[in-house]
């Protein structure tokens, strides 16, 4: 009996553990890649740390996707965290839990992962063929049949689509999915930039261009209502603002400027001190430095660079001592420090963002398999889907975990 022939396209981290897995179920696969080697993206992946998934219970991991969260539970019900974490292990690479539950390789190097996961490919006995861009699906009533490559139809029992997204594009993710997908017949919940770094209005944020905030808690009002809040690391850059805590709230941010609306990051940038606190610590350093200018004075509460911004937006010149800021004036720093505001114009390009939102309609995937309910025997795993969370792990232990079902039914 001939073995069940499966072909992956995109050798993403969902089109790797699909091939593999396929393979180990007993399918004789072929997985194609555009770009030079599989996982270019992987290696460059959580600041090339590589973020593998999150120690979190499955019904918290999956209210990090939102909306299209429920669409996970049967593929975290057979692949999760625990099963992702073994699995790399046996392969050889050792794993470090870190704060907020977040796992990464213990060497702190993505290329590692990428690494292993390429051995295993070939000890699992799937041919990989680099520099392969798919031209397009075959179908035959109905059913998936094959692929097109260079003009030429390669023929197959299954094709499980992991094209990725189209973030990063210089590592083989432009889109290409999304095409292929939509010519089978697929809707695209429109795509956007998600996990990206936002443009801010005004020049404050360029004047402290590089400048790396630690624990800050930031809160992302739209038309002036709070809506959410992060704390963690915020990264001032030439043209807004990026790190963990900007890209975690970056997709309602980008949502709600979609929907025409305003949005506001409040800063707190002493949330270890309250209202009462905090004006106390003014007090006594303005006592304590009473003959010093208050440019001076301010260095122990803020950053060099964020100075000259602070006491332009409260309108306090630097030259004053500490002994002649009147209660109005340290009201105002007191409400700055708790309070300061950027308003947030648009995401960057899609292109500097680390993930995908929108892609493959989830509603016409069968959660159960990763199969199209249009078209049988063709198979998703990843980023092509709308799936799509905030930082953490997430979104590759969902890339796993897809692959690892779809691989499996794939193989039949």
């Amino acid at each position: 009996m001939s073995k069940r022939k499966v072909l992956v396209i995109g050798g993403g981290p969902a089109g790797m553990m699909a091939a593999g897995q396929a393979a180990r179920a007993g399918a004789d696969i072929q997985l194609y890649e555009k770009m030079k080697h599989p996982g270019l993206k992987l290696g460059i992946t959580g600041k090339g740390r590589c973020n593998l998934t999150n120690i979190a219970e499955k019904a918290d991991f999956i209210a990090h996707f939102g909306r299209t969260g429920k669409f996970l539970h049967q593929a975290f019900g057979r692949f999760f965290n625990t099963e992702l974490m073994e699995f790399l292990e046996d392969l050889g690479l050792e794993l470090a839990v870190e704060r907020g539950g977040r796992v990464f390789p213990a060497s702190g190097k993505a290329t590692e992962v990428r690494t292993v996961l390429q051995h295993w490919l070939e000890n699992t006995g799937v041919r990989v063929s680099n520099r392969s861009p798919v031209d397009d699906l075959a179908v035959n009533q109905g059913q998936a049949a094959g692929i097109v490559v260079q003009g030429k139809t390669i023929p197959a029992d299954a094709v499980i689509l992991a094209t990725g997204g189209a973030s990063y594009p210089l590592t083989g993710s432009t889109g290409d999915g999304y095409r292929l997908a939509k010519a089978a017949g697929h809707r695209i919940i429109p795509i956007r930039p998600a996990l990206v770094p936002l443009e801010t209005a005004g020049p404050e944020a360029g004047r402290m261009e590089g400048l790396n905030l630690r624990n800050i808690k930031v809160k992302m009002l739209v038309e002036g209502k709070k809506q959410r809040e992060a704390f963690g690391e915020l990264v001032f850059t030439s043209f807004g603002l990026s790190g963990p805590v900007v890209l975690t709230l970056s997709g309602a941010a980008v949502d709600a400027r979609r929907e025409g609306k305003k949005v506001v990051f409040s800063l707190d940038l002493k949330p270890a001190l309250d209202e009462q606190k905090l004006e106390a610590r003014l007090l006594r350093d303005f006592t304590a430095r009473s003959n010093e200018p208050l440019s001076s004075v301010l260095r122990g509460l803020l950053p060099r660079e964020m100075v000259p911004v602070c006491l332009g937006l409260t309108g306090i010149s630097p030259d004053r001592l500490a002994n002649g800021i009147t209660v109005k004036e340290r009201r105002r720093l007191r409400t700055w420090l708790k309070d300061f505001r950027l308003e947030i114009l648009k995401p960057r390009p899609l292109e500097e963002a680390i993930i995908t939102a929108g892609g493959v309609d989830t509603r016409e995937i069968d959660p159960r398999t990763m199969e199209s309910r249009l078209v049988r025997g063709l198979y998703f795993a990843g980023e092509v889907l709308d799936l799509q969370a905030d930082t953490g792990g997430y979104n590759l232990q969902a890339a796993f975990s897809t692959g690892w079902l779809a691989g499996r039914a794939a193989a039949g």
